[in-house]
C-alpha cells in the first residue's frame, strides 16, 4: 500500500472549504427559524342574512359583559371573536358600517349576524328588519 502525503496548503484549503460549508449550512438553518413576516391573508367574507336586536333587549347584558346599547355600533356573531371589528355591507343598497362584536348570536338558524338598531339604520334595513349582508372581519389595530 502506498501512503499519500498531503501538503500543508492542501490540508488548510480542505479545512477552509469544510468550515465554509458548515457556516453556509448553519445559515440555512437560521433562515428556517425566522418567523414568516409576510402579511396574513384577509379574513374571508361571510354572506347571509342579518337582523337587528329587538328594542326590549336594551340594557340586557351581552356576552362581553357590557349592557346592550341600541345606539352603539355593535353586533352579535357566532363565528367572529368577541372584541373583533367587522365591516358590514348591505348587499342590496351598498351601505356599510363598521361594528364591534360584543355578543353571541343570532339564534335564528338562517341568520349570520344581529346588529344594533343604530347599525341597522346605517345599513338601511331598520324598516324591513332583515337584509342580505356581507361581513368582512377587519384586522386588529
Amino acid at each position: 500500500m502506498e501512503k499519500r502525503r498531503y501538503s500543508v496548503e492542501f490540508v488548510r484549503s480542505r479545512a477552509a472549504a469544510l468550515a465554509f460549508f458548515l457556516v453556509a449550512l448553519s445559515a440555512c438553518d437560521r433562515e428556517a427559524d425566522r418567523p414568516n413576516v409576510a402579511a396574513a391573508p384577509p379574513a374571508p367574507v361571510q354572506t347571509g342574512v342579518a337582523s337587528y336586536y329587538a328594542p326590549e333587549l336594551a340594557g340586557k347584558t351581552t356576552a362581553s359583559g357590557e349592557p346592550h346599547d341600541p345606539n352603539a355600533l355593535t353586533a352579535a356573531s357566532r363565528s367572529l371573536p368577541l372584541g373583533a371589528t367587522a365591516k358590514v355591507t348591505n348587499a342590496e343598497s351598498g351601505q356599510s358600517v363598521t361594528v364591534e362584536v360584543n355578543d353571541r348570536g343570532p339564534y335564528a338558524k338562517n341568520r349570520i349576524l344581529d346588529v344594533s338598531p343604530k347599525a341597522a339604520e346605517h345599513l338601511g334595513f331598520k324598516d324591513e328588519g332583515v337584509a342580505k349582508v356581507a361581513v368582512q372581519p377587519l384586522p386588529e389595530r
